[in-house]
This record gives C-alpha cells, structure tokens and sequence, in this order.
C-alpha cells in the first residue's frame, strides 16, 4: 500500500482516515460518495476505502477525484448488523471493520469511519484501537444542535452500565473536546436530570452530582432536564448510555417528524405555497441549523485513535462530514489533551 509511506513523512500534515466502505444500510455507494465529496473539500486528507475491492471500484468510477487521495483496501468479510459484537470482531479478521481498525494500531492511520455494527464498534475500538492510559470508559459523544448552536452529548450509547467515576471523566473528556473542537471556552457541564434539584434522581446520578461539584477543570452547573436541551442549557450533557441514547433517537424523531409536518403545511393550499415561496431561503437556514447529519457522527472518546461511527442509515453526507470532522480532531489534538488533562480517580 502506498499509504504507508505517504503516512510516514507526511503524517502533521496529512490526516490519513479509513472508511468502512462495507458498514451501514447504503454501503458501498452512499460511503464512496461521501469519500469522495471529502477530499474534494479538503486537500490535507487521505481517505482508505476499506472494502470489497470489486464493489468499492465500481462505485469510485462514477466520480472524477483525485487518484492520490483515496486507495482502495481489499476486505473479503463484512460484519453484519445482527452479528454479536465480540464473535464478530474476533472471527472475521478480514472484515471491512477490523482491517480498518487494526490500520490505526498499526498506525497507517489516525482515524476510522464507520456506519457499521455500533456493538461490534465498540468492542473493535476498546480490543483493537485500545484505551487511552487512564480512561475507565471510553465514551460515544454526538453533538445535537440547539437553539444556542451545539451541545454535546456524552455517553451517547457505549456504556449502559455507567459508574459514577465514568460519568466524571465524561465531563473532564466532553469539557476538551467541546473547547477544542467547538470552540467553547469553559464549556458548561450539566448531569441529565428528572429536576434541577440536587436531592432528585436515581442513585447514579445521586452519586455522581457531588463529584462533579468537587471536580476541578469542570465548568459544572448541576442538574439539566431533557426539555432545556434543545434550548441550550449547557453544553456538555453528562449521561450514561441507556438514557443518551433515548435522547438522541428522540430527538432525531421529533426533528424529522417536524421537518415533515412543516413541509406538509405548507404544501396544504395555494396561498401556503406561495407564502413557502418567500420563507423558503429563511426556512431552509433555520432547518439547515437543526441537521444534526452537518455535524459528522459521534467520536467513541478516550482511544488510541480516533474511531467515529455514523448512524447506519447515513448518507453521503454524514460520511463527508464525519471525515472532515477526523481532521479537525487530529489537527487539534485531542487525544493528547485528553493525556495531558485526564484525572484518573484513584
């Protein structure tokens, strides 16, 4: 592979990110396109299309693209959504998923994109890419716009049985990366809550809510409840996966239904469609703001390497986004600063 040396000498300028061409329900075709509108948008990037050669190919034909930035890496397997995570990773050597992680720990790249297996993501990522020393539990984080810009959800899906010392470094790794990456300086960490008072809540977060008082480098103000989210009421939400991740899919759902209704409303009569015809620039801003697909998948925090999963429906665009989003993160360090500023509780 040619990658290799192209990784060795010009690895600070070049953010070297391996697709899984065969995950998700579009695959190949949705995840080469998004590639391709990828490094078509940025010129510091290298993109390795880990897939069935044949497939991948026969999509990459359709575009014009510059051959150097992105390489074709055969896989035979394909890990398939159904499968249990840790046969799947430990069986098929030669999936998409694996070759493109085992890429990272061999350092041929710096990152992995993938709208695969979420499950056999996180096993991938915790067996293969590895743990930041340190880290108890890396976490997934997926940003959700708001009426403020974005606020980051974390644990968004990687770990549903959460202790207390989990969530504190969710809030020390989502406080770096929301600072880093968004450009929030002093970023506010709220625990979702069922009320803003202290007493409220389950043990977890019962628990959890004096550590965070306690912990230094946090922007902490106390409890959040589901509905001041969209609102922005902070902007690093610290949760355990099982309610993250009902938040997330709840929000995909309403955002989508109401996309849906407004659209329906306004194709109802004559004088609805031509008043569309004058809000349309306004109202495609406004929806444009509340995409959650502009701003890439959600990174699995606290690893060796970067490892971004999109959801498995994603389209092009949530595969160019996610790529880009590896560049920013690579640029900006963010492993390194989670090294650097991680307390490890004792």
């Amino acid at each position: 592979m040619d990658g290799q040396g192209d990784g060795g000498k010009s690895m600070s300028e070049t953010v070297r990110v391996a697709v899984d061409a065969m995950g998700g329900d579009n695959a190949p075709g949705e995840i080469v396109k998004g590639a391709v509108q990828a490094v078509q948008a940025e010129k510091d990037i290298k993109v390795f299309l880990v897939g069935r050669q044949d497939a991948v190919n026969a999509e990459l034909a359709k575009y014009t693209y510059d051959k150097e930035k992105i390489e074709v890496v055969h896989a035979e397997e394909v890990i398939e959504m159904a499968e249990p995570p840790v046969n799947a990773i430990r069986k098929k050597k030669q999936s998409s998923l694996v070759i493109g992680m085992n890429m990272i720990k061999h350092q041929e790249a710096d990152a992995i994109v993938t709208a695969g297996s979420t499950g056999a993501t996180l096993v991938g990522g915790q067996v293969l890419v590895g743990r930041i020393k340190g880290i108890e539990r890396p976490p997934l984080a997926s940003l959700v716009p708001t009426e403020k810009g974005v606020s980051l959800l974390i644990d968004c899906g990687a770990n549903v049985d959460a202790r207390p010392s989990h969530l504190v470094q969710f809030a020390q790794i989502g406080s770096i990366y929301m600072e880093n990456i968004v450009g929030i300086k002093n970023p506010r960490v709220a625990i979702l809550n069922i009320g803003a008072e202290e007493e409220k809540g389950n043990q977890l977060v019962k628990e959890t809510f004096p550590l965070l008082k306690e912990c230094p480098g946090i922007n902490f103000i106390g409890s959040i409840e589901a509905r001041e989210i969209p609102h922005g009421g902070a902007d690093v939400i610290v949760c355990e996966a099982f309610a993250g991740n009902i938040v997330l899919k709840l929000y995909e759902g309403v955002a989508a239904t109401l996309l849906s209704k407004v659209k329906e409303g306004l194709m109802s009569s004559l004088r609805s469609k031509i008043g569309a015809l004058l809000i349309k620039p306004a109202l495609k801003q406004t929806l444009k703001s509340f995409d959650a697909s502009q701003y890439g998948g959600a990174p699995l925090l606290g690893l060796n390497g970067l490892v971004v999963k999109t959801h498995g429906s994603a389209k092009a665009i949530d595969v160019k986004n996610s790529i880009l989003q590896c560049v920013t993160f690579k640029q900006q360090d963010i492993n390194g600063k989670i090294k650097e500023h991680i307390i490890v509780e004792k």
